[in-house]
């Protein structure tokens, strides 16, 4: 049997991520995950907006289908540049979490385990912390006094 040449059944290997890495790409992550929460910000206010119009009762108005349609088409905009943002995040092997609150892993080994950097947008360090994959997923490992030094001095922040 051949084997298969569609994407969806090659394998990846995933990039383990050296802290000297992160340091580096934190710039970089604080841009692509805030135009990831801006872009699911915008999914949501086009999805309340379009849910809205259809609450009204009644026959809708040439005013209000043209109102829908300019709300699915911001939807589809914003969904848009958000699944190509989310594609550049991917291809980086940095997962996100939740784009409301900025969240994303970065895959990386502690103690030959497969663990992950918790990168937070909204703080100046980039990460917060650092999980297990094993871990509770609200686990939040503190960094080491020398990881969080290396944030602090580095020259891109």
């Amino acid at each position: 049997m051949k084997p298969s040449k569609d994407k969806a059944n090659r394998m990846h290997v995933m990039h383990l991520w050296s802290w000297d890495e992160v340091v580096k790409a934190i710039p970089y992550m604080t841009s692509i995950v805030g135009s990831l929460r801006e872009h699911w910000l915008d999914v949501l206010t086009a999805e309340r907006a379009i849910d809205k119009a259809a609450d009204q009762h009644g026959p809708a108005t040439r005013k209000q289908m043209i109102d829908q349609q300019t709300h699915q088409d911001e939807k589809q905009r914003a969904q848009v540049k958000f699944d190509d943002a989310l594609e550049e995040l991917t291809k980086m092997d940095v997962f996100l979490l939740d784009p409301i609150r900025g969240l994303a892993l970065i895959p990386h080994r502690h103690d030959d385990e497969l663990a992950w950097y918790i990168f937070d947008h909204f703080t100046p360090r980039g990460c917060i912390g650092w999980r297990y994959h094993s871990d509770p997923m609200d686990k939040c490992r503190p960094l080491e006094t020398e990881t969080t030094a290396d944030i602090e001095n580095s020259p891109a922040t």
